[in-house]
């Protein structure tokens, strides 16, 4: 239950970081999407203040999370290229170039759980035992890090954060 809840926490603010260090270009362009720095910043500075991190703690985080926003940035590509080659087998009636694509989509999806996950893991490992408490204790929704589509969390949409949609 208490893994439930951290690796929702995580994700959620994760997911949040992701909508909120979205920013807007010249009217009319679509949006620049945040790089893994600027995401990680924002989930640091969140988790800071939630936690009180230390320095340390924080330049710890920093690296946890961006490596893993590059991660899910990378799979993201490869996410919706999946989709893409899905919505043509479709249209194609290619049951097994559907068969394909679902594939890659699993694959992709286990790759990026598993990697958020063992962001999540890390960055757990790093806090004190009264700090690891309070994490434990945030929701989704209040502060707290949830999955896209998970707990308080919207469903994943085509090119949003959080698979083709974390």
């Amino acid at each position: 239950m208490k893994r439930t809840i951290l690796q929702a926490a995580v994700l959620s603010a994760f997911g949040a970081a992701l909508m909120c260090g979205q920013t807007t270009g010249t009217t009319g362009a679509a949006p620049t999407p945040p790089t893994p720095a600027q995401i990680a910043a924002n989930i640091v500075a969140r988790l800071t203040t939630l936690l009180d991190l230390t320095s340390s703690q924080q330049t710890s985080a920093t690296a946890i999370f961006t490596a893993d926003a590059t991660t899910d940035q990378s799979i993201q590509t490869q996410m919706q290229t999946a989709h893409m080659a899905l919505q043509t087998a479709v249209t194609a009636d290619s049951t097994s170039g559907i068969a394909t694509a679902a594939a890659t989509i699993g694959t992709l999806t286990t790759q990026q759980v598993t990697a958020d996950a063992t962001a999540d893991a890390e960055f757990y490992a790093i806090l004190t035992a009264t700090q690891q408490t309070k994490y434990a204790t945030l929701k989704p929704g209040l502060g707290g890090i949830g999955p896209q589509g998970g707990p308080g969390g919207p469903p994943p949409g085509p090119g949003g954060p959080g698979g083709p949609g974390h």
